[in-house]
């Protein structure tokens, strides 16, 4: 799989030179999302629309493996922009976790976008709870998310290890294929709800979101404290109750030497057509500049901190 994304991203980087100048400074931008059938892709493409339409700017969303893969294909120039899960950009810039002993610096803040909550999904009512899946096949994200280390957390937060359970690494799409056909029992699916993969299951069949209690919660965010408490509203997938849960912030970053012009032209149209894009997917309604310059571990572009002062607002930057 990253082979041949990494081939498609060749071919697309090899047009975008043949069509005249590099990447970095033809204003024509890859953004590396997600999954097709996941929020990063969906939204991505609509602001990739936007920017695109509005301003000189061009940007194309990319299918991707998602968080992991974004900042690997980033640092290896196939994508000049990305969106990420906020735990998983420390892990890059720190060197830890997913990026053990190899960090990855050379990228910025563009914006926190919206929250993305972890779904904990099963189709079996007798699951009810975290403690449940022991001894159960469940999918706890493909290679190169950060659907991994949210997996490994909650488990945790349990008492529960990988070992605990029989894991398997699919994307959201294969996960509810899986689940459509009775190869798992349950699977984690860390996006913004609702998730395309996620309504299109409970659209034919029953679909449980398992909930987890305040004292894990607790456990959780006080040895993690990126993750929130979050509820997911029964409306959301017509669940029979509201789903407690955790989240996390969906992030855009870009690449250092992305010209300012084209990263203020990126956040600046994001805010300003704001009512616009919340038409086109419903992410957009969760746009808050507040929440957007609130990142305090990872420095923001110059193109980013541009429109925040414009804004009255201070973001830190290298």
């Amino acid at each position: 799989m990253k082979k041949a994304l990494i081939l498609a991203a060749m071919a697309v980087l090899s047009f975008s030179l043949f069509a005249g100048g590099s990447a970095e400074n033809s204003g024509e931008l890859s953004f590396g999302t997600g999954g097709d059938q996941g929020t990063y892709y969906g939204f991505g493409s609509v602001l990739a629309q936007r920017i695109s339409s509005e301003t000189d700017t061009k940007v194309t969303a990319v299918v991707s493996n998602g968080s992991q893969d974004n900042i690997e294909m980033m640092d290896m120039g196939y994508y000049q922009l990305g969106f990420v899960q906020s735990d998983v950009m420390s892990y890059a810039y720190n060197g830890t976790n997913l990026f053990d002993g190899n960090p990855i610096t050379d990228f910025s803040t563009v914006g926190a976008l919206y929250m993305e909550q972890v779904q904990i999904v099963t189709l079996n009512p007798d699951i009810k709870t975290v403690a449940d899946l022991e001894g159960k096949t469940v999918s706890i994200g493909s290679s190169g998310s950060g659907v991994y280390y949210n997996a490994i957390d909650v488990l945790g937060a349990y008492g529960l290890t990988e070992a605990d359970i029989n894991p398997t690494y699919q994307s959201f799409g294969d996960s509810v294929d899986a689940l459509q056909d009775g190869k798992i029992d349950a699977a984690f699916v860390v996006a913004g709800a609702p998730t395309v993969a996620v309504s299109t299951l409970a659209s034919s069949r029953d679909v449980y979101l398992l909930s987890i209690d305040d004292e894990h919660i607790e456990a959780l965010i006080e040895k993690s404290p990126y993750y929130s408490k979050y509820i997911i509203d029964a409306s959301v997938y017509g669940t029979d109750t509201d789903c407690q849960t955790v989240a996390i912030a969906a992030v855009v970053i870009a690449k250092d030497d992305v010209p300012e012009d084209d990263v203020y032209n990126i956040i600046s149209t994001i805010f300003n057509d704001k009512d616009s894009i919340a038409a086109s997917h419903n992410k957009g309604s969760e746009l808050d500049i507040a929440f957007a310059s609130s990142i305090t571990n990872i420095p923001y572009h110059p193109g980013a901190a541009k429109f925040y002062a414009e804004q009255g607002i201070t973001v830190p930057t290298k």
